[in-house]
């Protein structure tokens, strides 16, 4: 195959030095198809990249050939990893294109560019020459013999898309006296770029936030934090089209394509586009969500390893929404579509997450007296994941440059629109509330009270409890030096309970309390081991009495199954007993979970939610402390042995131990990995019995150098949601032809 293509960049460069300059790109050429992205595509679509690089203008005219240099110019623009066939660049950085000419120029006639943008030229550009340049497109030329060297110079705040360049020849009254075909590239965001909005001017955070392919993703509690990989293969094939089409399909586009066109020179408004077009609620979005069974319509969002499948799946069933996402997966998805683009982005998850619904700043939750939740439309997540993208913000006052939240999980609506940002991180941490866009809603998912409010027979309701500071805990994300948490909580709040912390409570209209009240004399905990899902665990609750005197009290256990965002699935156990607490001293009460009480209600999530209410004599009103219990999965074993060298098999090896006390049915594992395959089930034939361990084998040919990650799932009937990664060093494979 590789000499078909040596032969092609024979006839066109020979003209250049004869059998010395052909050898050399034979060489090169054989080292650049070894490198190529894609194995398994089919041949005319390699064909078709291919041609892509050289455009046979006219046989009869005097511009007869281009030569995009999409390998040069990919190179310099770091594009390579998306394509290394198709003419790929950033704003604000020069590439350089050759034409070839049966003949020189005369010297009275003029070349001209012209750029088009949109499927039906909605935007024309032209391209000035060089005196004329000013912030606009511009170009230089060099001729010698039979080539005319272009160099073109586009500003940094120039439209993102796909362009569409025509080269004219103009007579000097102006007639065009040849044309040729219109030449296709993609301009994307340059964040290397001094003068683009995107600019981040430090290279070890480009190459997480734009580079990097791999990610982490932090779920669980605040207390008891986990992590999944995820695969943003931004870098995958076709990803960067698929990208394009999600713009194009926004309402903005349907609507107006022109004034939608013009605009994507903006990322604040790109950045807004894909919050609003990730998710599917009132638009051709990406993603449908859904919190809670049944999936079986779709792909449970707990399934998906990476953004790769998703993003195909829309684009080849024509912009129908898939099914379906919770908030780490549209958060995924907007990371690989902003990083394809060119905004620096990475994912956040915020723990204790409040979703407040009046813009009070307080969370409210009801309860009757049984403790069960009732009514109340605000509530608390476990963790909640958006995405922070790097930009300035023109449209602000100074001091809300930098990171910004984007949230595209459908929560509540934006100027009409379920889109969230993008929103100063700064402006957070200030409260600074009246700035674009979202910014009270922000504030209270990671600053709201929480109060409960008991509600009586009689309608009344009790305040008895409220909660200052368990909103907005380890705010984290990747870390840029490996595969660990960062915190960046003190990004977006000041220390708990500083000065400065209540000045900006103060300043947002939060209330601040005076912690003038008297202490309670009895104290409630909830005190619980880091249970596995599938054994019986025990839950300590301990009444400490601080008062001088004896008390009784009726203490009152309750464990229910929820989701990771508050919704409840039911009872798994509760007891109420009558105790007695001497003075200064603690009494201990244990409530043993049983596995086959809990696997009835628990969810996917794994999610236990203990309340312990007391209820004594003298109190003025009950107590009441809350736990959330996450129980760990067991983990899958993978590894990759030997060596792993583009276009060559190598076998990836999982392992997996039934570690519940029931048979498991229907298991299934999902592999993929940026560079090394596409997305692949493997189905297990059969029950996986107690204790029984499987073990599998994949062969594929990875498709890219470099660091990479085999990320794998598994998914049964009763155990869900279990991941193994693994790092894959695949190496570049080197063929020498011979003279």
């Amino acid at each position: 195959m590789w000499w078909s293509e040596c032969v092609f960049w024979g006839e066109c460069m020979c003209h250049r030095g004869g059998r010395a300059n052909l050898v050399l790109h034979k060489y090169t050429t054989v080292m650049d198809t070894e490198h190529e992205k894609k194995s398994v595509k089919e041949q005319p679509l390699r064909d078709e990249k291919r041609r892509k690089r050289f455009v046979m203008a006219n046989d009869t005219g005097l511009i007869t050939n281009v030569d995009l240099r999409s390998h040069e110019n990919n190179l310099a623009h770091r594009t390579r990893e998306i394509d290394r066939e198709r003419l790929i660049v950033r704003r604000g950085q020069p590439f350089s294109i050759t034409l070839q000419c049966s003949d020189s120029l005369p010297s009275e006639h003029q070349l001209e560019l012209v750029l088009h943008l949109g499927k039906k030229d909605e935007v024309v550009i032209k391209v000035q020459k060089e005196s004329e340049a000013g912030e606009k497109w511009w170009f230089n030329q060099q001729g010698a013999q039979d080539e005319i060297l272009l160099t073109l110079h586009s500003p940094a705040d120039a439209i993102i898309g796909q362009y569409r360049l025509a080269a004219l020849i103009v007579s000097p009254d102006g007639h065009i006296l040849e044309e040729t075909d219109k030449i296709g590239f993609h301009l994307l965001f340059n964040p290397w770029c001094k003068d683009d909005d995107v600019y981040l001017p430090d290279e070890s955070l480009l190459q997480e936030y734009i580079m990097n392919e791999d990610g982490v993703i932090y779920m669980g509690a605040e207390n008891n934090i986990k992590s999944i990989p995820w695969n943003y293969g931004q870098f995958e094939d076709y990803v960067m089209d698929i990208c394009f089409e999600v713009l194009d399909n926004s309402k903005d586009a349907l609507r107006n394509s022109q004034m939608d066109i013009e605009k994507r020179s903006d990322p604040i408004y790109v950045g807004r586009t894909i919050t609003a077009m990730v998710n599917a609620n009132g638009d051709r979005g990406v993603l449908a969500g859904r919190w809670s069974e049944p999936y079986s319509d779709g792909v449970a969002p707990y399934r998906w390893t990476g953004s790769v499948p998703i993003l195909q799946q829309w684009s080849k069933t024509g912009v129908r929404a898939v099914k379906y996402g919770q908030c780490w997966v549209f958060a995924g998805v907007a990371c690989t579509v902003l990083r394809c683009l060119g905004i620096p982005t990475r994912l956040i998850t915020n723990f204790a997450s409040a979703h407040d619904v009046d813009g009070n700043l307080s969370v409210d939750f009801l309860l009757n007296e049984k403790l069960e939740s009732i009514g109340g439309r605000d509530s608390s997540w476990n963790f909640h994941c958006w995405v922070e993208s790097w930009m300035t913000r023109d449209d602000l006052p100074k001091g809300n440059d930098g990171w910004q939240v984007l949230d595209p999980t459908p929560q509540e609506l934006s100027d009409g629109e379920f889109c969230c940002g993008p929103c100063p991180v700064t402006a957070i941490k200030e409260g600074n509330l009246r700035v674009k866009y979202d910014a009270p809603f922000v504030f209270a998912e990671v600053n709201a009270d929480i109060v409960y409010w008991m509600v009586k027979p009689d309608g009344q309701r009790q305040k008895i409890k409220v909660n200052e500071s368990g909103v907005g805990m380890n705010i984290s994300t990747k870390s840029v030096y490996g595969n660990r948490r960062e915190d960046v909580t003190l990004q977006y709040k000041y220390p708990e309970g500083s000065k400065k912390e209540r000045e900006v409570f103060e300043k947002a209209g939060r209330r601040v309390s005076d912690d003038s009240t008297e202490p309670a004399k009895l104290q409630l905990s909830i005190k619980h081991a880091k249970p596995v899902f599938g054994t019986d665990f025990d839950v300590i609750v301990e009444v400490k009495n601080e008062g001088s005197e004896d008390a009784n009290a009726e203490l009152t256990i309750l464990a229910i199954a929820v989701t990771y965002n508050s919704l409840n699935r039911g009872e798994c156990q509760r007891q109420t007993t009558s105790v007695t607490v001497p003075a200064n001293q603690t009494h201990k009460e244990v409530m043993r979970l049983h596995y086959n009480d809990y696997v009835k209600c628990v969810s996917e999530h794994n999610l236990i939610r203990v309340k312990a209410f007391l209820e004594a004599p003298g109190e003025s009103e009950p107590i009441m402390t809350m736990a959330n219990i996450t129980m760990s999965k067991p983990s899958l074993f993978v590894e990759v042995p030997g060596k792993a060298v583009v276009s060559e098999q190598v076998t990836a090896h999982i392992f997996f131990t039934n570690p519940l006390p029931v048979p498991l049915k229907g298991g299934v594992f999902t592999v993929e990995g940026a560079g090394l395959l596409s997305a692949s089930e493997i189905r297990v034939d059969g029950d996986i019995s107690p204790g029984q361990k499987v073990s599998v084998k994949l062969s594929f040919k990875p498709m890219r150098a470099g660091v990479r990650k085999l990320l794998v799932d598994f998914d049964s009937d009763r155990l869900k949601d279990v991941k193994g990664v693994t790092t894959v060093v695949v190496r570049k494979r080197f063929m020498f032809s011979g003279f």
